[in-house]
């Protein structure tokens, strides 16, 4: 499963860089436990625009419940200024339809 996921994660684009997250090395802690998956990541630089840090940081939430197996996903953003912010967002429960 962990293949998998690095290789969802590796398709996740730097908005402003164009890059891949993976190859930017972005990715700080990846924990696997029962389908459950943690990520814990950082951003090119602690101010980098919060719109672009909710959209990686909701990209690689949505990469990771894309994976087969995967049940479910929190993701941590560090050091940037809003990841508090940004953190409580990503990882709010779903709302019911």
């Amino acid at each position: 499963m962990e293949s998998a996921i690095n290789e969802a994660l590796g398709k996740i684009i730097d908005p402003e860089l164009g890059r891949s997250i993976m190859e930017l090395k972005l990715i700080d802690r990846l924990s696997v436990s029962q389908g459950a998956v943690e990520v814990d990541f950082h951003l090119t630089a602690p101010f980098c625009p919060p719109v672009f840090a909710l959209k990686i940081a909701s990209d690689i939430k949505a990469a990771l419940l894309s994976v087969p197996g995967v049940t479910g996903a929190k993701v941590t953003l560090r050091g940037h200024y809003l990841a508090e912010a940004v953190n409580k967002q990503v990882n709010k429960p779903a709302q019911p339809a």
